[in-house]
């Protein structure tokens, strides 16, 4: 749901040139700036080395619910695959600036009793570690999706369209908390255009990040 939120962002952008996604199937989106790359393994992505040449920032936003998992299966889709890509990224492209969407709430001690926090903790810190020229690592909290926009988890959807009617009022009254997938995405592209004060953002930094007026 963010991922095609900031995609959506990204090719209105003006100063956005390029956008290359990565998939395991097609996204169904035609647009002079998009270029798809469709991949069946994501946690190896040698075979589009060249097409990734180049590229400015990487705004990784693959995640899955830990509802129903164990540690070791969490783990290699939130860890495994992540590094896996930041890794190639961080080897090809280091210049680039490295943007994962994690959660609020996440454990950055690693030491917690909730383990998807802990798992996305391990996460961000492997993260950190890795030679990009910035790294930022965004928890936001409650997310209104807009333009059409859907979740492709079930359960989401349902949690969605029962609490629709309350997000208008919802913005109003904590409008630092509730973003929407056009927000985030701006605050991804202003993260990349103007740097952010910290590597760590809550809802309330990226709310203030979104609205940055451009330099």
């Amino acid at each position: 749901m963010v991922g095609q939120g900031v995609l959506r962002e990204c090719l209105e952008a003006p100063d956005v040139e390029q956008v290359v996604a990565v998939g395991r199937s097609p996204i169904g989106l035609r647009h002079v700036k998009l270029r798809e790359a469709v991949v069946p393994d994501l946690s190896d992505l040698r075979e589009i080395e060249p097409e990734l040449q180049g590229t400015t920032a990487c705004f990784f936003c693959l995640g899955v619910s830990s509802a129903g998992m164990d540690e070791t299966e969490y783990s290699r889709i939130t860890y495994d695959l992540t590094l896996a890509v930041a890794r190639l990224l961080a080897r090809i492209q280091p210049p680039m600036v490295f943007v994962y969407v994690s959660g609020t709430g996440t454990d950055s001690t690693e030491k917690g009793r909730s383990m998807w926090a802990r798992v996305k903790g391990r996460t961000e810190n492997a993260l950190r570690r890795l030679p990009f020229k910035s790294v930022y690592l965004f928890r936001p909290g409650i997310i209104q999706p807009l333009h059409g926009i859907r979740s492709k988890t079930r359960w989401t959807r349902m949690m969605y369209a029962i609490s629709r009617p309350l997000m208008p009022l919802l913005r109003a009254l904590f409008p630092r908390q509730v973003l929407t997938t056009a927000s985030i995405g701006q605050a991804m592209l202003n993260a990349v255009r103007h740097g952010a004060p910290r590597d760590v953002l809550e809802s309330k930094d990226l709310y203030e990040l979104a609205n940055r007026t451009r330099e």
